[in-house]
């Protein structure tokens, strides 16, 4: 090979390795597409449930390495969770038999972190053998409640939601639900005001947080803009029904999972809603995936849905 051409491959292989390594941080393409509008429907995955019934929840979809990796528990909250793997077009693996896990993201090194129910903490997983490395595990002295969704910024630093979902099978924790920030050894509290706070999901710039969760007046997606790293205080942007999960698209658009409504609801970053997207059961979170990133995966009730899109997104 000319001189010439192996160092534009070499570089080319440096970039996409740079892209992998970087997580959530992989950068958007030039083009990231058209936003989807209207009235959509997602089919369901071929083999999705093999064995398994509607007691089981599917969770936390994250892409990585050509493949989705999701947990898969029982929704009474009894231990353990297990972490699956699932490769296009039909091929399940279990990865972590016991991984408590319910939410999965990327470190800003590639690596798989989890929420999880049973230690009550957000943890490394190590996929080879299962071991997991904890990340924060208390706030003021005492275990979380039951970290459940989360994400990692370009700098490091770790978002995580904390509802009492799970306090019954795992007791002990805090007396308010919170979303906390840890970065550097240190965890702060982002918001402690929204009851159960759910899904968790940051802006492809990395400048809005965006949450899911309760108030006394109904479920909110709330968006928080980032003011000197940190985020800032927060303002409604939409109604929303039995929030759970999101995603969010190259475009800045949010994918917010309503869980007993069965659909997706997208919008924009001014909360105005574009399209929705429907399935057949319950639905808990959505990531991006596939090979150019336009695969919408939805995950649910002992199901998997996908629906391909003009559109390339974040890959949790």
């Amino acid at each position: 090979m000319p001189l010439h051409r192996l160092t534009l491959a070499l570089l080319a292989l440096c970039a996409a390795g740079a892209a992998q390594a970087s997580g959530q941080h992989a950068a958007c393409p030039a083009d990231p597409g058209t936003a989807p509008g209207g009235e959509l429907k997602a089919v369901r995955v071929a083999a999705a449930t093999p064995g398994d019934t509607l007691d089981r929840l599917y969770e936390g979809p994250v892409w990585r390495d050509g493949a989705l990796y999701l947990s898969d528990f029982v929704h009474n909250g009894t231990f353990p969770s297990r972490i699956r793997r699932f490769t296009p077009p039909d091929r399940w693996e279990t990865v972590v038999d016991d991984s408590g896990s319910n939410g999965l993201a990327l470190d800003v090194e590639g690596r798989l972190i989890a929420a999880t129910h049973d230690r009550k903490q957000v943890a490394r997983v190590n996929l080879d053998d299962g071991t997991r490395t904890p990340l924060v595990s208390t706030f003021d002295g005492a275990p979380f409640n039951s970290p459940n969704d989360l994400v990692m910024a370009a700098d490091g630093s770790l978002y995580f939601t904390d509802p009492d979902y799970q306090r019954k099978a795992a007791p002990g924790g805090q007396p308010l639900t919170r979303v906390y920030r840890h970065r550097e050894g240190v965890t702060t509290v982002v918001d402690d005001t929204l009851r159960n706070p759910n899904g968790i999901a940051l802006s492809p710039d990395g400048g809005t947080l965006y949450l899911a969760g309760g108030t006394g007046d109904g479920d909110v997606l709330r968006a928080y803009p980032m003011v000197d790293g940190a985020p800032g205080a927060g303002r409604d942007l939409a109604r929303i029904s039995g929030g759970d999960g999101l995603a969010v698209d190259c475009l800045g658009n949010v994918y917010v999972t309503e869980h007993g409504e069965h659909r997706v609801r997208v919008l924009s970053p001014a909360g105005q809603v574009l399209a929705t997207i429907r399935v057949d059961a319950n639905i808990t979170n959505a990531a991006f995936g596939g090979a150019d990133r336009r695969t919408l995966f939805l995950t649910g009730a002992a199901s998997l849905w996908s629906i391909d899109l003009d559109v390339a997104g974040l890959p949790y």
